[in-house]
Parts: structure tokens; C-alpha cells; sequence
């Protein structure tokens, strides 16, 4: 597949780029962001893809983040996709910061007119992934996957749906349980129709009930106690909490006073995220 660099830049010891490519899954561009560690210049890497949330692109994790540093030293490549397909044609699909442009949700729709661009689902897990590991230094065999708010509900949901690709999972302030907030409820409706079956195959929280595979060196979630958006229940972390605990997932929901729902957050824990990934990724047993 041919690939477009749009700009390239050393970043510690690394290299940090902005790919465009013709999307045969949404049938229009997209756009991505990779970090390549110095490591992948001498041998393949794991590595970690990044969803990011609501009217974000595949720039602002790179440059927001701060990521590269931590990738750098465990040896990690950071890919991070665009949030939605963009100039689809579609009237108003720039009308909301909640639907449409930008807010992708990491789901496959099924309703016109959205059907035709927005299927980012089977975008990241198998087009993107395939386009990494063909073109990149990157070892197949061992990618994990996070993200923030929508994109850690898409982080939760792909990895819990394919636990044979996704080996590590984590987010941050995820939106936990979308069937139970506005946010996923107005997605859902508008994607997928009225059919609350189909809106369970993308609900962590009701996935969680359901998964056969368990993640053995647990999950990670870090959610700030300021941020506004928990106060309003549209992430609901609590809920995804107690499907852990009933099916015996091991979760780390740290709770972290004073931090809100932006990248000064993400920012001040992504090192933690980045060694929870490196100590699954890095191992030597991968095995299913």
C-alpha cells in the first residue's frame, strides 16, 4: 500500500511521522501518527496504539503526550490514528463535537448515511494494524492498545473483543460504559441504529460480562477525580469497575485528586502507561 509521508521528525533518538494513505476500509484518506523507537533501526519492535478522544486527530497524542521518551526506553512504537474519517460528503457531519467528524467512536455503523466512511472499528484492527506491520520495523505478535476518554472506550472495547491481537490494555478516562451516558447513547443511536444488541458489541462494561480471555497482568485505568465529565456520569469507570470484579478481570482503577480530563493529565501518567504496556509487550511468553 502506498504511503504518504506528510512530515518526519527525530524525536529521542527516534523518528516521529505523520503517514497519509488511501483507506480501502473507509474508502476515503486517512491520516496516522508513528513513533519509531532507536531500537526499530536494528530489529522489529512491539507495538502500542493510541486512540484519542473527542475532536482530536492523530496529531495530539504525539505532540501532547510525551510519550516518545518512555517509548524510547522501553523500546515500544507509539501508532495513533486519525479519530474519524474527514470530508465524507455528508452535510453535516461537522454540526456536533459529539457525532460525526472527529468522533468516530472506533465503532463500524451500520446506518446510512454514516455506513459508507465511518468504519474505524475494522479500520484500526485490521487495515491499520496490517498496513504497521507490513511497512514498519514492528513485530506483529506483540501490539498493545490504549486511549483517552472516547478512544479508551475504543481501547477497551478491542482489546476485549480480540484479546489474540491486543496482549495489554490500559486508558485513560475512558467512557466506560456508553450505553449508560449521553455520549455513547447519541453515538449508538446514530451509527447503529436502535438495536440495543449491536450496541453491546461496543460497550466495554457489557463486554467485560461476557469475555472468555482474561488479561493476567491486569488492566490499567487512571481517572482524575476533577474532571468534569465524570461528575456529569459520562464515563461511568464504577460500572466497567464491577464487571471486572464480577468475571475476575484484575483492574487497577487509580483515582488520581485534582487531575481533570485533559493532557496535562495524560501527561502526568503516560509513563506509567507506557511501563504497564512494556511489561507484557517485553516479555518472553505472549502466548494466548
Amino acid at each position: 500500500m502506498l504511503l504518504d509521508k506528510v512530515e518526519e521528525h527525530a524525536s529521542f533518538g527516534g523518528t516521529q511521522a505523520v503517514y497519509r494513505h488511501s483507506s480501502h476500509t473507509v474508502g476515503l484518506p486517512m491520516k496516522f501518527s508513528i513513533f519509531l523507537p532507536p531500537q526499530a533501526a536494528s530489529r522489529k519492535v512491539p507495538a502500542l496504539f493510541y486512540l484519542a478522544g473527542l475532536t482530536c486527530t492523530e496529531e495530539t497524542f504525539p505532540i501532547k503526550a510525551g510519550a516518545q521518551r518512555y517509548a524510547a526506553e522501553h523500546g515500544i512504537a507509539l501508532i495513533s490514528p486519525d479519530t474519524s474519517p474527514r470530508d465524507t460528503g455528508i452535510p453535516w457531519e461537522k454540526s456536533s463535537w459529539e457525532f460525526g467528524a472527529g468522533a468516530g467512536f472506533y465503532i463500524d455503523a451500520t446506518e446510512a448515511p454514516w455506513s459508507k466512511h465511518f468504519r474505524m472499528y475494522s479500520y484500526v484492527k485490521d487495515e491499520l494494524r496490517e498496513l504497521a506491520v507490513e511497512n514498519f520495523p514492528i513485530d506483529g505478535s506483540r501490539l498493545g492498545i490504549f486511549g483517552h476518554s472516547m478512544g479508551g472506550h475504543g481501547a477497551l472495547v478491542f482489546a476485549l473483543r480480540n484479546p489474540h491481537i491486543y496482549k495489554s490494555v490500559s486508558a485513560f478516562a475512558p467512557i466506560a460504559a456508553p450505553m449508560r451516558c449521553d455520549w455513547g447513547q447519541g453515538a449508538f443511536l446514530g451509527y447503529l441504529g436502535s438495536d440495543q444488541n449491536e450496541w453491546k458489541r461496543y460497550d466495554a462494561s457489557e463486554l467485560m460480562r461476557t469475555m472468555s480471555s482474561r488479561f493476567s497482568e491486569g488492566i490499567l485505568i487512571d481517572q482524575g477525580l476533577d474532571d468534569k465529565f465524570l461528575a456529569e456520569k459520562q464515563l461511568n469507570p464504577e460500572v466497567f469497575a464491577a464487571a471486572c470484579e464480577e468475571v475476575g478481570q484484575p483492574l487497577k482503577l487509580r483515582q488520581q485528586e485534582g487531575y481533570d480530563h485533559g493532557y496535562y493529565f495524560i501527561s502526568s501518567f503516560i509513563a506509567d502507561h507506557i511501563a504497564h504496556h512494556a511489561k507484557v509487550l517485553n516479555s518472553g511468553d505472549l502466548s494466548s
